[in-house]
C-alpha cells in the first residue's frame, strides 16, 4: 500500500511539472467571446446578446490589452502572465490603475476559456479569430 502511494505520488508529480507556463505570445490575437457566464448568482448571457454585442478580449505584441463590447473600447491596459494566471493592469480616466487576475482554464490555438477571480466570478469561453494571410 505504502508503495503503490509513493508510485501514485510520482507519477502525479513528474505529469504535474510538465504543463508548461503560458507566454503572452500564446495569447496575443483577438479572441471573440462565445460564451459568458456569472456565478453567484448565476447569469449567462444569450447567443442573441452575444452576437449583437460582439465582446472581445484582444491581446497584443507589448503585453497590452484591449477588451471590447458593443464595437467599443470598454477596458485597456497591460498584461503579464504568472503561470495560468493573466494578471491584467487597467488604465482607467485620468491615468488612474486597477489590477486584477484572471485564470486560464483552458487554452489551445483557437480557445481560451478564462474566470475572473472574484467570489461571484465570471467564466468566459472565446474562440480565436483568425488572421487574414
Amino acid at each position: 500500500m505504502k508503495c503503490t502511494s509513493v508510485f501514485l505520488f510520482s507519477i502525479i508529480l513528474l505529469s504535474s511539472s510538465c504543463v508548461r507556463d503560458t507566454k503572452p505570445e500564446d495569447l496575443y490575437g483577438r479572441w471573440n467571446y462565445v460564451s459568458v457566464n456569472s456565478y453567484n448568482p448565476p447569469d449567462s448571457l444569450t447567443k442573441q446578446e452575444l452576437t449583437l454585442q460582439s465582446p472581445a478580449i484582444i491581446f497584443s505584441e507589448g503585453n497590452k490589452l484591449h477588451i471590447e463590447w458593443g464595437g467599443k473600447q470598454l477596458s485597456q491596459g497591460t498584461f503579464k502572465m504568472d503561470g495560468k494566471m493573466i494578471r491584467y493592469t487597467e488604465t482607467l480616466e485620468g491615468g488612474t490603475k486597477r489590477e486584477f487576475p484572471f485564470l486560464i482554464k483552458e487554452l489551445s490555438e483557437n480557445l481560451l476559456v478564462f474566470e475572473t477571480m472574484e467570489q461571484s466570478y465570471t467564466k468566459v469561453k472565446a474562440i480565436k479569430k483568425p488572421t487574414n494571410p
